[in-house]
C-alpha cells in the first residue's frame, strides 16, 4: 500500500512534501493485543493502518475500559499523535485488535507539514470531525439506548467484521468494549441464551438467532 493512497489531497501538495511525508514514514508490525499509544503522555506519531485492526479506547481513574472507535485498513489515527493536538483534554489509548502492518509518521514532521499546507491541514480537520462524530454516536449509545440494545448491536458489529456468527471473544473483552462491568455483560448475555438469542461457553459467544437479534437492535451506524 503505498503512502499517497491514504491522503486524497496528495496531488495538493508539493513535490517536496510529499517526499519529506514518504522519507518520514516507517513501516511497523504490531501483534495482537499490543498497546500502540497510551494516553497523553505518550505521542507514538501518526499511524496509518496498511491492514489490520485497531481500537481507540480511554479508560476510567477505576480500570474501567470503553471502545470509542476502531480503525480498518486504510485509516488514519491521529490521537496516536497526541503531542499535536493541544485541544484534546482527554487520554486515549490505541491497542492492536488484530496483528496490524501500518506506517507511523512523526508527529513533529506532520505537525509541521500541515502548518505549510492548507489542504494537508483541512484534511486533517475532517478526520478529527469523523472522529468527533462517532465520539457522539457513542455518547448517544450510552444515554438513550437500553444495555440490551448496545449489547446486540456490538454482537452484531462483531459478527459482521469477524464473517462469522461464531465470536471468540471474552464476557471481559465485551464489558472493556462497551464500558460495562463483565457482571452486567454476563447477566444479559444470561438473558440472551435463556431468549436463544446466543449460546455460551468459555470465551466463545454462539450468535443462534441473527434475526431475533437484529429485531432487538434495529438501527444502523451510519
Amino acid at each position: 500500500m503505498e503512502l499517497k493512497n491514504y491522503f486524497p489531497i496528495w496531488n495538493q501538495l508539493t513535490e517536496t512534501q510529499q517526499k519529506i511525508l514518504s522519507d518520514a514514514a516507517v513501516s511497523r508490525t504490531v501483534k495482537k493485543g499490543t498497546v500502540i499509544h497510551n494516553g497523553s503522555e505518550d505521542c507514538v506519531g501518526l499511524l496509518l493502518i496498511k491492514s489490520g485492526q485497531l481500537r481507540a479506547f480511554i479508560r476510567s481513574e477505576e480500570g474501567r475500559e470503553i471502545t470509542i472507535y476502531r480503525l480498518f485498513d486504510l485509516d488514519i489515527c491521529l490521537f496516536s499523535a497526541s503531542c499535536m493536538l493541544s485541544s484534546i483534554q482527554f487520554d486515549v489509548s490505541i491497542e492492536a485488535e488484530k496483528d496490524t502492518d501500518l506506517w507511523v509518521i512523526p508527529s513533529e514532521v506532520y505537525k509541521q507539514l500541515t502548518a505549510q499546507s492548507a489542504p494537508l491541514s483541512n484534511y486533517t480537520n475532517e478526520i478529527m470531525a469523523s472522529r468527533f462524530s462517532e465520539v457522539m454516536w457513542l455518547i448517544d449509545q450510552i444515554l438513550w439506548k437500553r444495555f440490551d440494545q448496545r449489547l446486540a448491536a456490538f454482537l452484531l458489529e462483531e459478527a459482521e467484521l469477524e464473517g462469522s456468527d461464531c465470536l471468540k471473544i471474552t464476557q471481559e473483552a465485551i464489558g472493556n468494549h462497551l464500558g460495562t462491568a463483565r457482571e452486567v455483560v454476563t447477566r444479559m448475555l444470561s438473558h440472551f441464551q435463556s431468549e436463544g438469542l446466543v449460546k455460551l461457553s468459555r470465551g466463545v459467544v454462539q450468535i443462534t438467532n441473527l434475526q431475533r437479534l437484529r429485531k432487538l437492535y434495529p438501527y444502523h451506524r451510519d
